[in-house]
């Protein structure tokens, strides 16, 4: 009971600080780009090149240009890649929130708890935009906008909280130890190829689905698919539904509360 007392009181905080929080995330993504002549096209040139490339290997090279749903393999590959993209980098970003702003975190009246939300959704900023190019992209292939897309916030929504609980366990453990990054970008680079980002969930055999549903981004990558593939409805994906569920709430309950314990010390090791 303690434990839930101290994550609604976690919370609280930051819902008095929205306007702070919007303020800050809306500067940090300005600040990527700024100097920069192509400005936030270099922030999207990355992943479009990858998606090119991996594009061109599967339709030149061998010669698959149809997903195994019959649609172009190079919207069924980035409506997995896209929400990835999202969690990879807002992980990568939000793990070092607080090592990297040594200044914010010594000032007394600053809520340092901000500061790894800054960064997702500064990174969330980006994701809508790749959102709003898939829509393009579906659109030019001929596809009509579908009312199974309304769902999409759901799915961001809940890619954002598992995020938040992730980042908050990590930047604060990440305060003590620099292994923490080590090991997170081995798990990321493993994770990237275990999620169903360039194949599909059906070739695997249901007797090893127990595996999948420890991915929690299973569950997101597959309700994109849903959204904008299989016209499937987020509660009717009772197979994997519930696992993200506690995944996501366990990460929030302990990234919440392992960073307020060990905030009150990030100013001594820092």
């Amino acid at each position: 009971m303690s434990t839930l007392k101290s994550f609604y009181r976690f919370l609280k905080d930051i819902y008095k600080n929205k306007s702070l929080l919007i303020t800050l995330a809306t500067n940090d993504f300005r600040e990527q780009f700024l100097g920069s002549y192509l400005g936030i096209v270099w922030a999207i040139l990355r992943p479009v090149l990858f998606i090119l490339i991996v594009w061109f290997i599967f339709t030149v090279g061998f010669k698959h240009n149809i997903s195994d749903n019959g649609v172009p393999f190079v919207l069924y590959l980035m409506c997995g890649y896209i929400p990835w993209f999202f969690f990879s980098d807002s992980i990568s970003s939000g793990m070092n929130a607080i090592v990297n702003n040594k200044f914010l975190v010594k000032k007394v009246n600053f809520r340092v708890s901000l500061l790894p939300i800054v960064k997702i959704l500064s990174m969330l900023f980006l994701h809508m935009i790749f959102i709003g190019i898939l829509i393009a992209l579906f659109l030019l292939y001929g596809y009509k906008p579908s009312i199974y897309w309304l769902q999409l916030p759901f799915y961001t929504f809940m890619m954002f909280l598992l995020i938040l609980g992730m980042t908050w366990l990590l930047s604060a453990l990440r305060v003590f130890t620099k292994d923490v990054a080590q090991i997170v970008s081995v798990i990321l680079q493993l994770g990237f190829w275990v999620t169903p980002i360039f194949w599909s969930i059906n070739k695997v055999p249901e007797k090893y689905w127990y595996v999948l549903k420890l991915n929690p981004m299973v569950f997101i990558i597959e309700g994109y698919r849903n959204s904008f593939i299989n016209h499937v409805w987020f509660w009717e994906t009772y197979k994997y539904a519930p696992y993200f569920l506690i995944t996501t709430f366990v990460f929030l309950v302990l990234g919440a509360v392992v960073f307020r314990k060990l905030r009150p010390h990030f100013g001594d090791v820092l």
